[in-house]
């Protein structure tokens, strides 16, 4: 026997959190599913106490490829392209007429790495007898919550072809909004970083040369090439003091963004930030209403919709602001009314989202909400990085002459004094 931790989301979507101790995961999914609840994540916990019978037992009721699979998402994993083509893939053959188990095993043979295993892995459960959710949920760093949930809804309604369509569109139209993004960061971040590397070249290696000659002719230096001397000095001699403050506020940042007090506060500071506070937003709303409308289209109740959809936001004050939701909602409340509330959704998104209760098409009008946040997220994104390049230029050059003046002041000095005796 081995102890098992989990989460679950029972029918109110209430999450609960417990402990099993039975033999296998497997186990611990079918006592959920008996209570009611529906399994989010399962793991086993790590005991010193725990007999060498019960890790045999666990061995056994896990297959070669299931332990392969996990193994390997655990060390690579499966890349998200990779996921959208193979579930836009399965969607065709099943709506071929070829069923879920051949067709798996299909897509598995054109497939190699970590991917053909997984999918060889859920082939052989689902043809154990597994549904296809409860085998997806088995690799949930392949297949996250919304993916099981929107895939459970699908068996439920006998529209699994639909839902994987729609998954793949879903997974898609996030990944466009995410090569925009990038693709617009490409340009700035090669100019500031051939800046910067310019400027490392001048400040240590030619900076130097000019304060041996100043040296040995012992002429006097001006405030600001001695600040230049000492910034010169600091980045070629003591290096190393940058780049260890560097990584202690990497790390610093990182620790307290796993902290659930401290991330919330630091969600808060990013959403008050001047320029990219808005953008933030956006971009959270944008994933909040494709993720919620794509889960209740595809037959997802409301309160589960709103469990899955506030971890894809990325910011834990939007993230708490949805939970005030589902509470609400829980209690009979629309969802429009609580949004309005917390002051986070703009006033535009909330009467689409009332409009759409109000008209029964509250799915379709969170997909409409998403492509509209979608192309205000590009179009912010491209107007600032227009006009981030000429700011770099502008900055690169007042930092180029400040050197080329720090450097020449004390030149110009020494000529006037010589003059003055001549």
């Amino acid at each position: 026997m081995a102890i098992f931790n989990y989460v679950a989301i029972d029918k109110d979507g209430k999450e609960t959190k417990g402990k099993l101790e039975v033999n296998s995961n497997d186990e611990v999914v079918t006592q959920l599913r008996q209570k009611g609840l529906y399994p989010v994540s399962v793991s086993e916990e790590k005991s010193k106490t725990a007999s060498p019978g019960a890790s045999k037992d666990l061995r056994e009721g896990t297959s070669a490829p299931a332990k392969e699979s996990l193994l390997n998402l655990t060390l690579g994993g499966v890349s998200q392209k990779q996921v959208t083509v193979f579930t836009r893939q399965l969607a065709t053959l099943i709506g071929s007429g070829l069923p879920l188990v051949r067709a798996l095993y299909v897509l598995e043979r054109q497939e190699k790495g970590i991917l053909k295993t997984t999918i060889r892995g859920l082939a052989e459960q689902v043809e154990g007898g597994s549904s296809f959710s409860e085998a997806l949920s088995k690799y949930p760093k392949a297949f996250p919550p919304l993916y099981v949930n929107t895939v459970k809804a699908g068996e439920t309604g006998g529209v699994l072809e639909l839902v994987l369509t729609r998954l793949a569109e879903f997974a898609e139209k996030s990944q466009k909004l995410n090569s925009r993004i990038k693709a617009a960061l490409i340009y700035p971040a090669l100019v500031l970083t051939l800046a910067l590397s310019v400027l490392f070249f001048l400040i240590t290696f030619i900076v130097p040369k000019f304060m041996m000659i100043f040296k040995e002719m012992n002429v006097a230096l001006p405030p600001p090439t001695r600040v230049l001397l000492f910034i010169s000095s600091l980045m070629k001699d003591r290096w190393f003091i940058g780049l260890g403050l560097i990584i202690f506020f990497i790390v610093t940042y990182t620790i307290l963004s796993k902290i659930a007090a401290t991330r919330l506060v630091i969600d808060r500071i990013k959403l008050e930030l001047p320029v990219m506070g808005p953008l933030i937003r956006r971009i959270a709303i944008a994933r909040f209403s494709r993720t919620l409308g794509t889960l209740l289209s595809s037959g997802v109740p409301i309160l589960q919709s709103l469990m899955v959809a506030k971890d894809t936001t990325g910011n834990e004050v939007m993230a708490q602001s949805i939970i005030h939701v589902h509470d609400s909602v829980r209690e009979g409340e629309t969802v429009a009314k609580p949004l309005l509330k917390a002051g986070l959704f703009p006033a535009m998104a909330v009467n689409m989202i009332s409009v759409g209760e109000e008209t029964g098409a509250l799915d379709q009008m969170l997909l409409k909400i998403a492509d509209v946040y979608d192309e205000e997220v590009d179009v912010t994104v491209t107007g600032l990085m227009s006009l981030l390049e000429p700011f770099l230029i502008i900055g690169m050059g007042l930092i180029v002459g400040f050197i080329v003046v720090s450097m020449f002041m004390p030149l110009f000095g020494l000529i006037t004094a010589l003059g003055g005796n001549g």
